[in-house]
């Protein structure tokens, strides 16, 4: 009798069941119907593909996660400093300075007919936000330690984030290269003017490709963080930065054409200065190089991402 009892007065506080497979209630509300699709949800762990392959539509699908990061690495960059944003302005214009005074001065570097600090400004804002998204893509498997270990999420939202965050600095200090153009009336007169995301575009896959191989690489092997600083040195005078690339003889300019921010550079000075434009030949190397870079860094990104927990 007892067991009856029983029996009726959980049949009469529990007035249905929802079985893990259906997950159907007899009048779910709004928050029902959310929770019983992310029941319904399944995701599964397969092991890594030996072709390198970027899952768009659990990026996607991750896609709050991803903004959560780049909101976080951006609110807190500036944090407790004095002088706040404003340094994403400063640190482009005080290093045009510094290479309008030495390379415009006392070098003598070719600027062709671009007033030379528009031109450095126009390279020095494409070259910093490559030497901060590289710096941050590729420590940002060990900067985020605990998520790695811990939570299951697709491990290249984490160099995504850290190539993310530097263009919140470049639109910034954008408004220095407004100002000079403004001061030196050398507004684009054509089309190119478009073509300018495409070339900000070149170098974010630029440097997604090295920051997914570099951070793969650091998770074992912590010398990448003592290599990049060198790298960054040496990387503007390999890039143009400071010089017109069409000024110098061809053959270096072919040489130079294997480094992508070259062509970065050269195409946004024509977008933006209406300088001469990049050779065809060398913009499709520099593009070429890019597309390599980007597939062997997720190649090899991927190929190393279940290991990441256990190495790191």
């Amino acid at each position: 009798m007892r067991r009856t009892e029983t029996a009726l007065e959980e049949e009469r506080t529990t007035p249905y069941v929802v079985d893990a497979a259906t997950a159907i209630s007899p009048s779910p509300g709004p928050r029902d119907v959310a929770d019983l699709e992310v029941a319904a949800r399944v995701t599964v762990i397969r092991p890594a593909s030996r072709v390198p392959r970027l899952d768009v539509g659990e990026l996607w699908h991750y896609r709050e996660l991803l903004w959560t990061l780049v909101w976080r690495d951006v609110s807190v960059r500036y944090k407790q400093t004095f002088l706040g944003v404003a340094w994403a302005i400063l640190v482009p214009a005080f290093t045009a300075l510094v290479y309008v005074i030495v390379f415009g001065k006392f070098a003598n570097f070719p600027a062709g007919s671009t007033p030379y600090p528009s031109l450095v400004v126009a390279g020095v804002l494409p070259m910093q936000y490559f030497a901060s998204a590289l710096t941050l893509s590729s420590m940002s498997l060990l900067s985020n330690l605990p998520l790695v270990t811990k939570v299951y999420f697709p491990r290249t939202l984490l160099p995504l984030a850290g190539v993310s965050v530097p263009l919140v600095d470049f639109v910034i200090g954008f408004p220095v290269l407004l100002a000079l153009i403004w001061k030196y009336d050398t507004w684009p007169s054509g089309w190119e003017t478009a073509t300018a995301p495409l070339f900000i575009l070149l170098a974010v896959v630029t440097v997604l490709g090295l920051g997914l191989l570099l951070a793969a690489i650091n998770v074992r092997y912590r010398d990448v963080r003592y290599m990049i600083p060198v790298f960054l040195q040496v990387l503007p005078l390999l890039s143009g930065v400071m010089f017109a690339v069409d000024q110098i003889p061809e053959k270096w300019q072919w040489i130079l054409a294997l480094n992508p921010m070259t062509a970065v550079i050269a195409g946004w000075r024509w977008a933006m200065l209406d300088a001469n434009p990049p050779d065809p030949a060398q913009l499709a190397v520099g593009v070429g190089v890019a597309l390599v870079l980007f597939v062997s860094g997720l190649a090899v990104f991927r190929s190393s991402e279940p290991r990441f927990a256990d190495t790191i």
